[in-house]
Formats: structure tokens, C-alpha cells, sequence
């Protein structure tokens, strides 16, 4: 063993590191990531659920009531609804994850002891369903917010004078396998589709086929379409089999319409695809593509509200994973396959996957030059 060649080339490497700003950008930018989103952005404690009330009774009662339930930062209102059959198309629409339904009797029922509110969940997010069940420990006719008794097997609690009970949509067994899989259809094409383009271009270059495509007629446009396209097929390859072994293995029930599933995922598969497609014009090497294929994964995962609840997540990050593909993707997928919604009800959130990727791909198209400087 030589020192002083082991020397010269430990400071080879220290300077190649110090030219290649990306590597020394994930040196420092990776542990402040994921200090900043484990730290600060993630949640468990989920407070202002989406909600909507539907106070029948309209009596001074019921006005306590839901005074005493806003004042518990569980629910946040967010839409108006008159009747249950408006909290239901809200539910399923994905517009609210929590409806309250006071009834016009709600007077008599609480003084007979009997069930005098229902509040209903979206419960194909089994957190958000844990998380309303607190609004069932409320004792109903006392004006102060505080914990009564836990709620029995049926998510029902005996208040001051009456009962709440929870009763949960889409998911009433409570098993993770209905929540976690259709995201996982999500997760696998965001980290695919990524890294598959986010390497195309840079492994053309390093092989030496950029000169080949250099020489031909090709335009930028049709260079990076083709690109995307077989990757496309591929993607949708990946959703057949998670969906298939999603449906056989944990029996997930696809509630909506299979034809919704696919264009939902072909939304999510263009949108990364143009991402990575993006990535690799930027990279000047596959290593330093697959840096950067992390460096977006990462907060894909975390934010998006696959792993933890996007409504415990502050303001401002749950502004940052409104750019995010995957975060639109959860919202389509769930909404069609758990609670039977289609895509022309998600409008909002397919028009924001089309923009992003329409965006990406004309950035994509600018920034790629057929040279090879």
C-alpha cells in the first residue's frame, strides 16, 4: 500500500465531487429534505379534515353542536350542504373527507337517548377515518368541547342526552391493503417512468448514438415523442399487473369504471415520462439522471399523501405537493377505484395533470439541442 498514490487519489475524487454541482447539491440538499419533511411537514395528528354540514335541525342545540365540533380543529368546513344525498356526492366527489348530518328531529332524539348525529367519512383513507372517530367522543348538548367515553364497535359514544355515530364509506373493514394499493399503482410509475426517460437522452450520449441522431431529419419534437411513447406502453404494462395482483391478492374492489383506471394512469405516465424527459436534458451523466430522479421521489412518496395524510401537512407544503403529479394521481385513483366517483367529477385534478405535463414537455422540447456540446 502506497499512501502517497491512496492520497492523490482520495483528492481526485474530492475534486471531481467539487465540480459535479449536483452530487455536492444532494450532499447537502438529501439530509435537509428529509429533515425539513420528517420534521415539519409530516403529520399524524391530522387536524382540519375538508367537511361539510348539513344542520337539518337549525335549532340553538344543533348551532351549539357544531360550534363545539369546529372548535375541536378536527373538521374545517369547506362546502355548503342542505340534505345527506348533497354530503354523499360531496364524499364521493372528493370535494369534503368528513359530512355531519343533524337531523330536523334532532331535539327529540337527544332527549330520548337515541342517535341524534351522524357523522360520515370518506374511509378509503383509514387516517382520516381514525381521526373523525374523535368527534364521536363529543357529548352532545354540552357546550364545552371535551372527552367523553371511548366509542364502542359501532363508532358510536353516549353524549350528554344522545349519541354520534361514525359511519365510514368505501373502506368499512378498515384494511390498509384497500388504501395502500391503488397508490401503489402511483408510487411504481412515478419511480419507473422517471428514471427510464430521465436516463434516455443521456445514455444516447454517452454511447455515442447522439451523433446518429444528430445526422437524421428528425426534429426535437419527434425525437422526444418517441421517446416517450414505448415507455408509455411499458407503464401501462405495470398498472395491469399491480391492479391485477391489487384485485386477486387483497381483493381491492375497483368500484368505478376500468376504463377510468387506465386514463387515469396514462395521465400519470405522460406526466412523469415529460418529467423525466426533462431531467435528462439537464443531466450530463445517467448517475447524475438517477441523482436526480431521487432528489423528485423523494418528496413524491411524502408528500403526496401516500405515506402520511396530506391534511395534516402545513399550508405551505401542501402547496409544494400541489405540483407534484403523484398528489393528483391519489386523489383520481382512490376517487374512481374506492369510492366509484369518474374522472369528469375529479376535473380539477385531471386538468391539473394535463397542465403539468404539457408544461414539462414544451420546457423539455426548449432546453434539448441536437448538438453534442
Amino acid at each position: 500500500m502506497n499512501w502517497r498514490r491512496l492520497w492523490a487519489i482520495v483528492l481526485k475524487e474530492l475534486r471531481q465531487m467539487r465540480r459535479d454541482r449536483i452530487t455536492l447539491a444532494m450532499i447537502i440538499g438529501i439530509p435537509v429534505m428529509q429533515l425539513v419533511l420528517f420534521g415539519y411537514a409530516i403529520n399524524l395528528n391530522l387536524r382540519g379534515l375538508d367537511a361539510a354540514i348539513a344542520d337539518q335541525a337549525r335549532t340553538a342545540g344543533s348551532r351549539a353542536l357544531v360550534m363545539d365540533m369546529l372548535a375541536t380543529g378536527v373538521i374545517e368546513p369547506v362546502a355548503e350542504a342542505g340534505t345527506p344525498r348533497q354530503l354523499m356526492e360531496a364524499l364521493r366527489g372528493g370535494e369534503i373527507s368528513v359530512g355531519v348530518v343533524i337531523p330536523a328531529d334532532f331535539e327529540r332524539r337527544r332527549l330520548d337517548g337515541r342517535e341524534a348525529v351522524q357523522v360520515l367519512v370518506d374511509g378509503s383513507d383509514t387516517v382520516v377515518q381514525s381521526a373523525a372517530i374523535q368527534l364521536a367522543r363529543m357529548p352532545i348538548g354540552d357546550p364545552r368541547p371535551r372527552l367523553a367515553q371511548p366509542p364502542d364497535a359501532g363508532g358510536q359514544v353516549n353524549g350528554a342526552g344522545g349519541q354520534i355515530s361514525v359511519v365510514s364509506f368505501y373502506n368499512p373493514e378498515r384494511r390498509s391493503a384497500v388504501n395502500i394499493v391503488p397508490g401503489l399503482i402511483g408510487v411504481i410509475l412515478t419511480m419507473t417512468m422517471v428514471l427510464f426517460t430521465g436516463v434516455a437522452i443521456v445514455r444516447e450520449r454517452e454511447r455515442g448514438n447522439m451523433e446518429l441522431l444528430i445526422a437524421t431529419p428528425l426534429s426535437r419534437s419527434e425525437l422526444m415523442v418517441g421517446k416517450v411513447l414505448p415507455y408509455a406502453v411499458i407503464g401501462l404494462v405495470q398498472t395491469t399487473v399491480v391492479l391485477a395482483l391489487g384485485m386477486w391478492l387483497f381483493r381491492v374492489p375497483v368500484q368505478g369504471s376500468l376504463l377510468d383506471v387506465y386514463l387515469a394512469s396514462v395521465l400519470l405516465i405522460l406526466a412523469n415520462l415529460t418529467l423525466g424527459l426533462l431531467i435528462s436534458t439537464r443531466a450530463q451523466s445517467q448517475f447524475q439522471a438517477m441523482q436526480m430522479t431521487f432528489f423528485v421521489f423523494l418528496p413524491s412518496i411524502l408528500l403526496s399523501g401516500f405515506m402520511f395524510p396530506f391534511a395534516g401537512m402545513p399550508t405551505v407544503v401542501q402547496w409544494l405537493a400541489e405540483v407534484l403529479p403523484l398528489t393528483h394521481f391519489l386523489r383520481l385513483i382512490r376517487g374512481v377505484m374506492l369510492r366509484g366517483a369518474g374522472l369528469w367529477e375529479l376535473w380539477p385534478d385531471v386538468l391539473a395533470l394535463v397542465a403539468f405535463t404539457v408544461v414539462m414537455m414544451t420546457v423539455a422540447i426548449t432546453g434539448f439541442r441536437k448538438r453534442l456540446d
